[in-house]
């Protein structure tokens, strides 16, 4: 009984102390990995991934990506340093790849690696919609989205570890698996992750924005994403919003973006 306490006890502890604050929100959020241990795992594995795949170079495509990302990394610094944040970008290693893959997609990863699949420029379609693609995936690394998804694990492990210390009945041990399995992955990191998407539209409209780019693209973006068709489970199943409510969000949202550039000075968008 002592022994089970004291786990509780250090694992209570470990998720109060080890907290970082989302210089987006202002809000509090897990953080059981620090970036010192996070940000060399990422750029060693960015660098494997770039030696496996085949990244283009020297077209105009990407130079785009490149240009693209430039402008979302400095308009990202600018808001940072207005709002007190000064320094936080200071272990980021910026870099900005594109990669022949028909996969609709494109990534960054803790720290600022960045990758575009050429198989998303044609949903694109221009400079304004690759900011929208880039500014979101780039939103998922400054409010350290990586590190709270682990966090979570952790302590999701955790928990199932000491259910599985604490109860002794075999019997109620494998129904506590069972129902704590899907119980903790649909009830607490399903959502976990589509609060984590949300929020990286948000933060990426305002990047876009305050890069220059027009925030309403972001929107039409997903309206095309969403043309593209294809099975999706149903939202509470899922990592993602559904499409539909992406696009709404984001059509909301992109008055305050236009709104939030202002205060930069920039009132007139590509």
């Amino acid at each position: 009984m002592i022994l089970k306490k004291s786990l509780i006890v250090a694992g209570t502890l470990a998720v109060v102390l080890s907290c970082a604050t989302n210089p987006f929100t202002g809000k509090k959020t897990m953080a059981l990995v620090s970036n010192d241990q996070l940000f060399p795992t990422s750029f060693a594995q960015y660098n494997q991934f770039l030696s496996e795949n085949k990244v283009v170079t020297g077209t105009s495509e990407a130079n785009m990506v490149t240009r693209v990302g430039q402008k979302i990394a400095v308009a990202a610094e600018r808001y940072l340093n207005a709002n007190g944040y000064q320094g936080y970008l200071n272990d980021y290693k910026w870099e900005y790849n594109l990669v022949d893959d028909k996969t609709v997609n494109a990534w960054c990863m803790p720290g600022g690696k960045i990758v575009v699949y050429t198989g998303i420029l044609p949903v694109t379609k221009s400079e304004a919609g690759l900011a929208a693609v880039v500014g979101h995936e780039v939103a998922h690394a400054l409010a350290n989205h990586g590190q709270q998804r682990m966090s979570a694990a952790y302590v999701q492990q955790g928990v199932a570890l000491a259910g599985n210390i604490a109860i002794q009945n075999e019997n109620d041990r494998n129904l506590f698996n069972q129902y704590y399995g899907v119980g903790s992955q649909v009830g607490v990191m399903l959502p976990f992750s589509r609060s984590h998407e949300t929020e990286a539209d948000e933060i990426g409209l305002y990047l876009m924005a305050i890069a220059g780019y027009n925030p309403d693209e972001a929107a039409e973006l997903w309206k095309r994403m969403n043309a593209l068709g294809g099975e999706a489970p149903p939202e509470m199943l899922s990592t993602h919003p559904s499409n539909e409510s992406r696009i709404a969000n984001l059509s909301a949202l992109a008055p305050k973006a236009k709104a939030e550039a202002a205060k930069f000075g920039v009132t007139s968008f590509k």
